[in-house]
């Protein structure tokens, strides 16, 4: 690159420079007829670049990122606000604030169908072809249909009628297409729910005082009762049980989606991925595409939908209809070209046992998303860490940078909902762990290794990376560590990003989900996390519009009376603290035992216990405002990730972060510097001193850091979709919409989509495809990858 040199004229100099302006300029009108431009002098004038300097090489240096984004006292740039480490935020600050639009052509062309057949479900997906996109309807075809038939109930053995136990266990009418349990036919209620123990009769507590055990081998007649004496189920009338008139079994409970009340009387919205779009029906987390409608959540459209319903992120589209493009009259698919800025992601459409029947069959509503529904059927928003992968693939199937065809994508998103495959691992019998030896972490291994066996099969874009340009999600507490060997080259997202250059085995103290005896030949021997290709991305956090309101992120330093603040779990020394030694790789323990406020079961103290220094096991009335009232919040590991950076950021506390060779949200790209503090593990016990040493100005400068990134760490596009679904619904927006409506600055998929762009253009790999492609990038081509 060019270095700038400070410019020395003379009128000599500005009268030569005169003439070859007049001479190139005679010669430019002789060989071009076109007007000529003086770009090539402005540049010159700009950059002082020699004049002798070829147009070319000129051209190529004319954003002189270096000097024209010089880095802080920090070695920070600031692009949007937010201090990034330098070479990226140089060529976002030079880069992507000048990219523009490219027209791409989202071109509906034949390919097979596959139509996914659930009795009265149907939903279709892509399969052999780089461009299937905007597809005709005629696809349920003889030969091209699949019907799910999931079982309730392992086999029966003896003693065992129902066999062995399992979440999905049933003694009277399973739902073959999703394994769930209900009263059935022949009650007065066939649509109740009979989860669990509430099917089963129960044995007298072992002990005491003890709980009530269940006797999986003797089903419970008396819940099928009609007598209101007796303690039934299935047909007691809501009324007369909230009237104390009849007697109700207490062990059954309304714990799957869709359904409220004691007695599950009140149906109400499931949660679908984007909620079908408006173009369907959501049944328990599946959707039921309406006629012209396809894709996972009825986004995709055929050629008999209206184009004046077309998603945004398909709109504006210039349409066109060849005559040659015409079938027996009938017309096979449209030409439209978008006006897309980059990058362009492509979302493959998988097979359902990847993401909505995993959605659809669960037992436990609130487990792996991120809302569900009230009997107004209003957004009730959940505490569920893990909902962050459903954000995500929520905010890019409905982000103008989606594309349809996979030959102008720049990115490919695998979506496989491990946060449901963990948290159902085991609960019906398609998904036994049996041949897993009870790894949770082996049976997700397993269902990702499927998904790259189907893409790359069916597909053509994985092998002309080998994965390179793929992204795919592990939300689970360690992250990708178990992602089989196959789709290592490509990008992860993850919420841990150990790199293994010390803790080089598996780290959480749950047994079921520890990856260190998964083989070799199907884990490979990768680390956890590369910093060069992955990313880690935030945890999900309930949006609190209260504490929004209230501006707790914003709370100057005078109004922050603790020095050092954590609330958690510190282990077996406390009481319900977690048995295991290994429990939060012990630093929660350490740092415990230098500085707990309060008294462990010894009735001790910390070392160095102190008055300003907050570490306690109990849990906080307002967890908020006391993070809102701290300088520094500690961030360490639990069984793996914690949510606790999210915690401190949201709430405007430094983060003061422990945990060796581990990566938090975004620190392989941010300049952490700026609004952090990273403590060795071996320095715990000199914390308190570390963090007295900064200075006010220090303190205040992190502190400013922190609250010009907070929103990057909340996941505002997902909530506003969903407000925007609210509001076409309810023709009104709920107090949280609001809030959140106004928060302007970049958030976590913004964050996101700015690192695929550099990425674009700035992985070694790429220049190839810069090289030897003729796409429109929509930036100058010295922002495109080179050799390095």
């Amino acid at each position: 690159m060019l270095s700038i040199h400070k410019c020395r004229f003379s009128w000599s100099l500005i009268a030569t420079i005169a003439s070859i302006v007049t001479l190139v300029s005679i010669v430019h009108l002789f060989l071009f007829p076109l007007v000529p431009t003086l770009d090539y002098f402005r540049q010159a004038q700009i950059s002082c670049i020699p004049v002798n300097e070829s147009v070319d090489h000129v051209k190529e240096s004319f954003i002189d990122l270096d000097h024209q984004f010089p880095t802080d006292l920090h070695n920070a740039v600031v692009y949007r606000g937010v201090p990034w480490k330098a070479e990226i935020g140089r060529w976002l600050s030079g880069c992507d604030s000048i990219a523009k639009e490219v027209n791409i052509s989202e071109v509906a062309m034949p390919a097979k169908m596959i139509a996914q057949v659930k009795e009265y479900a149907t939903m279709n997906w892509e399969s052999a072809g780089a461009s299937m996109d905007l597809v005709t309807t005629n696809n349920a075809g003889e030969g091209c249909s699949k019907k799910f038939k999931l079982a309730c109930n392992y086999p029966a053995i003896p003693d065992f009628p129902y066999g062995r136990w399992v979440v999905s266990i049933c003694p009277a009418h399973c739902d073959t297409t999703r394994a769930m349990c209900f009263c059935g036919e022949g009650t007065k209620y066939p649509n109740r729910p009979l989860a669990e123990a509430c099917g089963f009769q129960l044995k007298s507590p072992s002990e005491p005082d003890g709980p009530k055990l269940t006797d999986w081998s003797r089903p419970d007649e008396d819940v099928f009762t009609t007598n209101g004496s007796k303690i039934g189920w299935c047909n007691v009338d809501p009324a007369e049980a909230y009237a104390n008139k009849v007697k109700f079994k207490e062990e059954c409970d309304c714990k799957y989606d869709g359904l409220l009340g004691r007695f599950c009387e009140v149906p109400v919205l499931s949660t679908c991925i984007n909620q079908c779009s408006g173009n369907g029906h959501c049944r328990g987390g599946f959707c039921q595409c309406h006629t012209g409608w396809y894709g996972v959540d009825c986004s995709v459209p055929s050629v008999t939908s209206s184009i004046r319903e077309w998603p945004q992120w398909l709109r504006p589209a210039q349409v066109d209809v060849p005559d040659s493009l015409h079938f027996k009259g009938k017309l096979r698919s449209l030409n439209a070209t978008v006006k897309k800025k980059r990058p362009l992601v492509y979302v493959y459409d998988l097979p359902p046992d990847f993401n909505s029947l995993l959605l659809e069959g669960r037992h436990y509503k609130f487990e792996c998303v991120n809302r569900i529904y009230d009997e107004n059927n209003a957004t009730v928003w959940t505490e569920q860490l893990y909902g962050a992968q459903v954000a995500i693939y929520e905010s890019i199937l409905a982000s103008p940078h989606r594309t349809l065809n996979g030959q102008e994508a720049d990115f490919f998103f695998v979506p496989v909902l491990d946060s449901c495959i963990i948290t159902r691992a085991d609960d019906a019998p398609h998904l036994s762990m049996e041949d897993h030896r009870g790894l949770r972490s082996s049976l997700t291994l397993e269902y990702y290794k499927k998904a790259y066996h189907h893409i790359s099969e069916q597909y053509p874009f994985w092998n002309r990376s080998s994965g390179r340009d793929h992204i795919w999600f592990f939300s689970w507490d360690e992250g990708a560590c178990y992602a089989p060997k196959e789709i290592w080259n490509s990008m992860m997202l993850v919420h841990w990003g150990n790199t293994n250059s010390k803790h080089n085995h598996s780290t959480t103290a749950y047994w079921a989900d520890n990856w260190d005896t998964i083989e070799p030949s199907r884990r490979g021997n990768h680390s956890c996390f590369d910093p060069s290709k992955d990313l880690v991305v935030p945890a999900w956090k309930r949006p609190d519009a209260n504490s929004f309101s209230l501006k707790l992120w914003a709370r100057p330093l005078e109004q922050r009376k603790t020095l050092f603040y954590f609330n958690g779990n510190l282990g077996p020394a406390y009481p319900h603290g977690r048995p295991e030694s290994t429990y939060s790789m012990g630093i929660r323990q350490k740092l415990a035992e230098e500085f707990g406020s309060t008294p462990n079961k010894e009735g001790k103290l910390g070392k160095q216990h102190a008055e300003d220094v907050i570490v306690t096991a109990l849990r906080s009335e307002d967890y908020h405002d006391a993070l809102a009232s701290s300088i520094f919040c500690g961030v360490f590991p639990g069984d793996g990730w914690s949510g606790r950076m999210e915690d401190s950021v949201l709430q405007g506390c430094i983060p003061v972060v422990i945990q060796d060779g581990i990566f938090l949200p975004y620190e392989n790209v941010l300049n952490y510097d700026s609004f952090a503090v990273r403590i060795r593990e071996d320095e715990i016990p000199n914390l308190i001193n570390i963090l007295r040493a900064f200075n006010q100005t220090e303190v205040e400068f992190k502190l400013a850091n922190v609250q010009k990134i907070w929103q990057r760490f909340l996941y505002r596009d997902s909530m506003m979709l969903e407000a925007e679904r609210q509001k076409a619904a309810h023709s009104h927006m709920e107090d949280w919409a609001v809030q959140f409506s106004q928060m302007l600055e970049d958030d976590v998929f913004a964050t996101f989509l700015q690192i695929l762009h550099y990425k674009l253009h700035n992985d070694p790999w790429r220049q190839n495809v810069h090289t030897n492609n003729d796409k429109d990038f929509g930036v100058p081509r010295e922002c495109l990858a080179k050799s390095k």
